[in-house]
């Protein structure tokens, strides 16, 4: 399996710069991962209806991340913009999240704005970058969001991506079934370069 290493060159100050993005071959291959269970479908499919915010809006299954993009102030800003990639958690997801958390979370809007900008990425990241790859790319929060497409379906960190490539006038969404955590892309980032590494020494031959 070729692993590959996303990056995305961000500026936080400015939350959203100009992208630049590049995919660059591993120096080795990567360990392959566990298999990863089989997303659920999601549960109604999401289909373009204006820009980003316009379609989660007319979904009906993005109200709270909806709700906190407005406490954020992050709404108008991801209008204005044209090659985004949101990884779009579902109500679902934010339901899922330990008791207590949404509602601490909702009402720090400075902790809430950076768990929201971990799940953009400033430049357009399609299924097509993401299957049969593995590596990290830089979010909008400046830390890294590990993508997994090379063991059947398509990961980002821990979460299924349920639904791919919907395509709005500023940006790429991806419906993901969990809500991303910053921790969780470090530690699955660092297994991976661990795994890599491993491989790599494992292929040196003896001399």
């Amino acid at each position: 399996m070729q692993a590959f290493r996303f990056a995305a060159v961000l500026s936080t100050a400015a939350l959203f710069a100009a992208p630049a993005f590049a995919e660059v071959a591993g120096s080795a291959p990567a360990a392959p991962a566990p298999m990863a269970a089989p997303a659920a479908p999601a549960a109604t499919p999401v289909v373009p209806s204006g820009d980003m915010i316009e379609t989660l809006r007319a979904s009906g299954q993005f109200t709270t991340l909806l709700r906190a993009l407005s406490i954020t102030k992050l709404t108008g800003v991801i209008q204005g913009q044209k090659t985004l990639t949101l990884f779009a958690p579902t109500d679902a997801a934010f339901a899922a999240l330990p008791a207590g958390e949404l509602d601490r979370l909702l009402k720090d809007a400075p902790a809430l704005q950076a768990v929201l900008v971990y799940h953009l990425v400033n430049a357009p990241v399609d299924s097509t970058k993401i299957a049969g790859a593995r590596g990290p790319v830089a979010t909008v929060a400046g830390s890294g969001l590990l993508l997994d497409g090379a063991n059947g379906g398509l990961m980002a960190n821990d979460a299924h991506i349920v639904q791919a490539d919907i395509r709005t006038p500023n940006g790429i969404i991806h419906v993901v079934d969990k809500v991303l955590s910053a921790d969780v892309g470090a530690a699955m980032t660092a297994r991976a370069a661990a795994d890599a590494a491993a491989t790599q020494a494992g292929a040196v031959p003896a001399t």
